[in-house]
């Protein structure tokens, strides 16, 4: 095991990280912005290091300053969390140029499923099934004739995107041109890569992903699925496992689809594949997550595993331990994204100064946050403020206790979408286990 990781994140996961390594007896230095000089995380850390200002461009995905950090402090190994340069394979490769291990697969591998094309060939090939469209970026001539061949409603994808960025649904060929010449120019702008693709459009899909973990010795295992489907924007508020409602023998085999698609790329770490399930109970390869997901949790709390610990152990040179990792899964496990936004006004941000904060808890109640009474929510990232995880027998007692958590949660000083996760979980789309990626969108009226 490492003797000393580097953890180049912030907020929530970077003190996840952080209380994983503590229990390993891994020394830990947490990187920072200067905005987040004060952070729960920095404080929990053994050392932390500035590597800039508040913007993200300068600090955080300053992958020159975040290695310099590691090889200064002497850390073996680098924890990326999510976002950031998590995904970043030339990150990838400058760390292990400069023989620091980056805990997550191995460059080239990220590289070839980072890209939303190359990964829907691969994972073609490996028998996976894909959604009618393209597998390869096309031109706006071709684009134009693949949607018209397709069907509408398509999606247009940014090959390089991710987070629920740089896409869009076009619902009439009236429309295509415009919104495809807008979704090169928001791809080139987000991720310095216009490409794209389209595929067709399922409106009322479910979203399930099945979370990996492949070792360096040729070992992989999978530890269920989680239905993802409560979205606003394509960005997750809601996940669960298991996925509730599907097919019988669906969830094993879009399992075993998983394991074999990482297996043919080579993956080595925790990594998540993504699938969306039509209404006929058919599921189709969307994308790869090659990190650690925000809603992991759900996934621990049903098997006991710790799956930061998997991710350094594996980065370490481990074995699986494949039967153990598939021999529990137990009971029903539902996380809540709180972010610091208001809902009422499509989810803008609210930063400010928290006044109070008072996390639920009880039985099987889990919260991740970086939040503290006095913290401030900085503007320049992300408006996750925590994570309320519950874990219940059946998905009834799971609500339940997810629904009783939310009204506990007691925050002043910024609005959170607390109160309208309740309204969601009350829908009886989501009792029924019948919601979809389209649920949120209805109930606010933009379906």
């Amino acid at each position: 095991m490492f003797r000393k990781v580097l953890i180049a994140n912030r907020g929530e996961i970077a003190l996840r990280v952080a209380r994983t390594c503590r229990e390993l007896d891994v020394r830990t230095v947490v990187c920072h912005s200067e905005a987040d000089a004060a952070s729960a995380a920095v404080r929990f850390a053994d050392e932390a290091v500035c590597v800039g200002p508040a913007a993200s461009r300068k600090s955080y995905l300053n992958a020159a300053a975040v290695l310099t950090a590691a090889l200064q402090t002497g850390a073996e190994a680098i924890h990326p969390g999510y976002g950031f340069l998590s995904e970043d394979p030339d990150f990838a490769e400058a760390c292990a140029d400069a023989g620091v291990v980056l805990i997550g697969p191995p460059p080239d591998v990220m590289a070839t499923l980072g890209n939303k094309a190359s990964a829907r060939a691969l994972m073609a090939r490996a028998g996976l099934p894909l959604l009618p469209g393209g597998v390869e970026p096309v031109d706006a001539a071709q684009a134009q004739e693949l949607a018209d061949g397709i069907g509408y409603p398509v999606i247009v994808k940014a090959v390089a995107g991710g987070g629920g960025r740089g896409m869009a649904v076009v619902h009439s060929r009236a429309d295509f041109a415009a919104v495809y010449a807008g979704t090169r120019a928001t791809a080139e702008s987000l991720f310095g890569d216009g490409r794209v693709y389209v595929e067709r459009y399922l409106r009322t899909a479910r979203h399930v992903e099945v979370q990996v973990l492949c070792d360096t010795h040729g070992a992989a295992v999978h530890l269920g699925e989680r239905d993802c489907s409560v979205q606003r924007r394509h960005q997750k508020l809601v996940e669960e496992t298991p996925a509730p409602n599907l097919p019988p023998g669906l969830a094993e085999r879009m399992g075993e689809a998983a394991v074999r698609g990482a297996l043919a790329a080579g993956y080595v770490g925790a990594g998540t594949w993504e699938f969306l399930v039509d209404e006929e109970g058919r599921f189709y390869f969307m994308e790869v997550n090659c990190r650690i997901q925000v809603e992991h949790p759900v996934t621990e709390a049903v098997t006991g595993l710790d799956l930061v610990r998997a991710q350094l152990e594996i980065a370490a040179g481990l074995p699986l331990d494949v039967a153990r990792c598939g021999a529990r899964r137990d009971g029903v496990a539902i996380e809540c994204r709180i972010n610091a936004e208001d809902p009422t006004r499509d989810f803008a941000p609210t930063p400010g100064v928290l006044s109070e904060f008072i996390p639920p808890g009880g039985p099987f109640v889990r919260v991740d946050t970086h939040a503290f009474t006095g913290a401030e929510v900085v503007p320049f990232y992300d408006s996750l403020l925590a994570k309320l995880v519950v874990w219940g027998p059946d998905r009834e007692q799971a609500i339940a206790r997810m629904r009783r958590a939310l009204g506990e949660l007691h925050v002043k000083g910024v609005c959170t979408t607390a109160s309208f996760l309740d309204g969601v979980l009350a829908t009886p789309e989501f009792g029924a286990g019948r919601h979809h990626t389209s649920l949120v969108a209805e109930l606010l009226g933009q379906a």
